[in-house]
């Protein structure tokens, strides 16, 4: 994990915080391409950790927010003419993961999300 649950300041009930902290893991090992889990977080510089650290928590925070919609099979919603989706423009999707684009700027500066081979 590359968060330890007492650094994490956020909303999150303590008894949920752990696998949240795991689920965000792994949704950021996808993002990254497992670039993190080859390397290893230890080898990374503090800077990159730093990043990925604050992406961890910013995701948390986005998934814990938006659950009922991330968690939706619904693609879009409309009721009585009052419909509701997604601005695509605070929202990044890679593959299957969904976060915010906050979130992916921070993992892009960490240079672990190039989609070609390295």
């Amino acid at each position: 994990m590359y968060l330890n649950p007492s650094e994490y300041s956020g909303d999150i009930p303590a008894e949920q915080l752990e696998s949240r902290i795991r689920r965000a893991c792994r949704d950021i090992d996808s993002l990254t391409y497992n670039r993190i889990v080859k390397a290893g977080f230890e080898n990374l510089t503090e800077f990159q950790q730093g990043l990925i650290k604050e992406a961890v928590q910013l995701h948390m925070d986005f998934c814990f927010d938006n659950a009922e919609l991330l968690d939706s099979p619904l693609a879009a919603y409309s009721i009585n003419g009052v419909s509701m989706s997604f601005d695509k423009s605070k929202i990044v999707t890679v593959g299957s993961v969904t976060t915010s684009s906050e979130v992916y700027s921070l993992l892009m500066q960490t240079g672990l999300c190039y989609r070609g081979l390295i």
